[in-house]
């Protein structure tokens, strides 16, 4: 084995290799990440950088590398609003519309991800409970990542 083949990590192992808590619940980002680092004892924070999918869409993601437990965390949005001026017709001014996109298009319902690299089963289930005990969250379950059309946005 020369030293290069060392480094051809396929794709589909790569993807596996973090799971996904979906949260469903209203709160505005900052506060869901306030609530989940009290209750979790993480301490996520804001990355400098969005993830952009294109030039109109952008998510909002705050990660924290645990380096004590080797477990990197990030909580994405899977929402964002889109606001698009619809040129009129005419003396009117421009209309805005606004809409909502999804980073994950396939599961609308979900407002977050937090999406874990290498947490061991207890503790990923302990982290879904404790989420689940926020008052503002009406539910937190863990997503399968297999069978994720959408999965590869949630690489970054």
């Amino acid at each position: 084995m020369g030293m290069l083949t060392t480094h051809k990590i396929s794709a589909d192992l790569y993807d596996d290799s973090f799971s996904l808590i979906a949260i469903h619940c209203d709160l505005e980002d900052y506060a869901i990440t306030y609530a989940i680092n009290s209750t979790c004892g993480l301490y996520l924070k804001r990355m400098k950088k969005d993830l952009h999918l294109n030039e109109n869409m952008s998510f909002s993601v705050f990660d924290w590398d645990d380096e004590m437990n080797d477990v990197y965390w990030t909580l994405i949005s899977n929402k964002c609003e889109i606001e698009e001026e619809i040129p009129s017709v005419g003396l009117f001014e421009n209309n805005i519309s606004r809409r909502t996109d999804y980073l994950v298009k396939e599961r609308k319902e979900v407002d977050y991800f937090l999406k874990v690299d290498a947490a061991d089963e207890t503790l990923f289930s302990q982290k879904i409970n404790s989420i689940n005990q926020i008052a503002k969250v009406i539910t937190a379950y863990p997503l399968e990542t297999q069978n994720l059309k959408s999965k590869r946005n949630l690489i970054f």
